[in-house]
């Protein structure tokens, strides 16, 4: 159940990174915070998420749903 719990708050923290990346982009300050800072952390949740998932799948913290017969 834990394993669940920290990859919706990943998500929350990617999605929370995209509509940062998207504030600045709007206010196209060349003196502020490079867009790329925000999508670049987005990028690494991603893999992070992704690296989870594939863990708990080996570990048997989480199962597939059964394939549809």
């Amino acid at each position: 159940m834990i394993i669940k719990i920290v990859l919706v708050c990943l998500v929350i923290y990617m999605i929370a990174n995209l509509f940062l990346a998207m504030r600045v982009m709007m206010k196209d300050d060349p003196d502020g915070e490079p867009m790329s800072k925000y999508i670049g952390r987005r990028v690494l949740t991603s893999v992070i998420i992704v690296t989870l998932i594939l863990i708990a799948l080996a570990t048997g913290l989480i199962s597939p749903n059964p394939a549809p017969y």
